[in-house]
């Protein structure tokens, strides 16, 4: 969240950032409801002050022999007056923290304003295939090849969930340990392997609830939630903690299946793999200091890149303009990747820096090496990467006049060499 002190100081600024989030919050309400908690905080201490000067007041005349009991009275009407005040001091900070969860991250000024349409093309990699046959779905060619059971999904769970079977299935599983393998031996992160269902507090920190709630899966019967992405319970591994500054940047990095709702966003890709509601996704996570954390949202999305360049899968990076950022990021980067029988470019991957929001959000800061808190440390996340189109890219730009899939050479000793995709 951002910081109410920032906030009383640059209401202009944020109300700005509101609005390129296109979003509503008043903020002017929470404005009042500051001024009007700060003015009693002042009241409240007043009254302490005259409270404890009492106190010495009966003492005083307790041993001077005197009568204590109008100042005693007078002391009753001051704690009367403070036991109160405290309660609308509760209830003030209760209103103050319900619209702070509310305001979005501000974007960061390299940012462009406007929604999708302002979204900026800033890198590109690989030519997309060339064939000499019309090139199929990933639909048909995973029915074809009888590797991936749309109906069957359904059947199991319901519409937008799907069954992995035969190659299909190893073909997942290759994918998300060569992601991991190289995450770990090549780029500094550190595995973890976390819960897929987590509380309230963890989902409030990383800035999905309240928000977005309704895109989420309830357990009603635990207050628990199925993940949105190993975000949540990564990056909340150190919630409620005080880093050592020297341990800084931490990286980590997890598999996990993923969950989502999505509700209202269906109408068309409803069926094949571009949008369903569980998918299984390779997170990167870092914490680093304020200073270094636009380096690291550079290095972070060469991470990512660096997946579809290892499996010459071409790919382009976009600047997400204001208003397609998440309610978190200060600044976001998506990777999409070209499929040739949709003849489509699919995001498979987000990079973000929500600066110090997440952070402030889970009380995740750190201190120096005298031992002093030195403020909150800043988040990052990429996913490294999300499978699901990362799957169709593989199947419809390496497929064959058969309908066969050729496997990406990177990917063969995790498919124990094999070579290519043939229906068993």
């Amino acid at each position: 969240m951002l910081d109410l002190k920032f906030i009383r100081e640059n209401p202009d600024k944020v109300k700005v950032g509101i609005a390129a989030k296109r979003t509503t919050v008043d903020l002017d309400l929470l404005l009042q409801l500051d001024t009007r908690r700060r003015q009693l905080i002042v009241r409240i201490d007043e009254l302490k002050a005259k409270k404890n000067a009492a106190n010495d007041d009966i003492s005083r005349l307790i041993k001077e022999k005197k009568d204590p009991k109008p100042t005693i009275a007078s002391m009753k009407a001051i704690a009367a007056e403070i036991d109160a005040l405290e309660p609308q001091g509760k209830a003030l900070d209760e209103q103050i923290q319900n619209i702070l969860l509310f305001i979005p991250n501000v974007p960061h000024h390299s940012v462009s304003a406007g929604g999708p349409e302002a979204n900026q093309i800033v890198a590109s990699w690989g030519d997309k295939p060339v064939f000499d046959f019309k090139p199929k779905t990933h639909i048909e060619i995973a029915e074809n090849l009888d590797i991936i059971d749309f109906k069957r999904g359904t059947k199991l769970s319901g519409s937008n969930f799907i069954l992995y079977k035969d190659m299909g299935a190893r073909l997942e599983r290759a994918l998300y340990n060569f992601m991991l393998d190289l995450h770990t031996s090549q780029h500094g992160y550190r595995e973890m392997s976390p819960p897929v269902v987590v509380n309230t507090a963890s989902m409030t920190a990383t800035g999905q609830l309240p928000k977005m709630k309704d895109d989420m899966y309830h357990l009603e019967g635990d207050d628990l939630f199925l993940i949105p992405t190993a975000e949540v319970p990564v990056t909340n591994i150190h919630r409620d903690e005080m880093l050592n500054e020297e341990d800084l940047p931490l990286y980590y990095t997890a598999y996990t299946t993923c969950f989502r709702r999505e509700a209202g966003s269906y109408g068309k890709d409803t069926r094949g793999l571009v949008r369903i509601h569980q998918f299984d996704k390779v997170e990167l996570v870092k914490f680093v200091r304020p200073e270094a954390s636009y380096q690291e949202l550079e290095s972070l999305l060469g991470n990512a890149t660096r997946i579809f360049e290892i499996l010459k899968i071409p790919y382009r990076v976009l600047l997400l303009a204001s208003g397609d950022l998440s309610f978190s990021a200060a600044k976001c980067y998506d990777i999409e990747v070209y499929a040739a029988g949709m003849d489509k470019w699919l995001e498979a991957s987000s990079c973000s820096n929500f600066e110090d929001f997440q952070a402030r959000r889970g009380n995740i800061a750190y201190k120096g090496k005298d031992g002093k808190k030195k403020g909150f440390v800043h988040t990052l996340n990429g996913s490294g990467v999300a499978l699901p189109r990362t799957v169709v890219a593989i199947l419809e730009n390496y497929q064959t006049p058969e309908g066969n899939v050729i496997i990406p050479e990177a990917l063969r000793p995790y498919m124990g060499g094999l070579e290519i995709i043939t229906r068993r």
